[in-house]
């Protein structure tokens, strides 16, 4: 009878031992998991930051059934401010020109804001879409109207807060019918593609916040 409670109090012991174990194991990988977590976001901070001056140049086409569309010049200049890793907000000045067959020439600007989805935010090399509202005006302001615009950039990070781009955009305006922009169109759509910069700066105080996270977890692991 003694051995048989003495085979139940070991049998007891060694279950509570192993749910210790368990328990430990478990609270290892959460630990684990947590740290992977922060060094992501530790790589985005050493990658990017939380904000980012916007320069790009390129070539704007008419699109719709202009004859003879041709590509001309087109430049921005912005700011973009990310609210997560993935999602940000950018505001840029766009100056334009639409030409086709000749017989049309001229310059345009736009005032846009976009937001954007930054697809692999711990990576150097990621693509991103980005859509928004807009305001199109000729250069001498007679002619106005508000726009859509969406599009796809790659970019890649050579060196740490330089983020170099390829992008393609396409804009729809809305023009008044009374003052249409282009002869009898009310609306017209058009391309702009181009190649520019993102020059980051901003999220010390994350990273630092983040770097102390990352060592309490390294302690409590430590410590378990």
């Amino acid at each position: 009878m003694i051995t048989k409670y003495k085979y139940v109090f070991l049998i007891a012991v060694l279950a509570v031992f192993g749910l210790d174990f368990a328990n430990a194991q478990e609270q290892k990988e959460e630990g684990k998991k947590d740290n992977e977590k922060l060094y992501r976001q530790l790589e985005f901070f050493n990658l990017r930051g939380t904000n980012a001056v916007d320069m790009a140049i390129g070539a704007s086409l008419i699109t719709g059934d202009f004859p003879q569309p041709e590509a001309d010049i087109f430049f921005k200049i912005g700011y973009k401010r990310f609210i997560t890793e993935q999602i940000g907000i950018s505001f840029t000045y766009n100056k334009y020109n639409l030409a086709f067959n000749d017989a049309f020439h001229q310059g345009f600007m736009s005032f846009d804001l976009n937001l954007e989805y930054l697809i692999s935010p711990y990576t150097s090399i990621s693509p991103f879409i980005y859509g928004g509202y807009g305001y199109n005006a000729d250069n001498d302001f007679e002619t106005t109207g508000a726009k859509v615009q969406g599009g796809l950039v790659i970019e890649f990070v050579p060196f740490e807060k330089v983020g170099i781009k390829l992008f393609g955009e396409y804009n729809y305006v809305m023009s008044n019918e009374a003052n249409p922009i282009i002869m009898e169109e009310s609306n017209i759509s058009f391309f702009r593609v181009g190649i520019g910069v993102n020059l980051y700066f901003g999220g010390g105080k994350k990273k630092e916040k983040l770097l102390e996270e990352v060592d309490t977890v390294i302690k409590s692991n430590y410590i378990k």
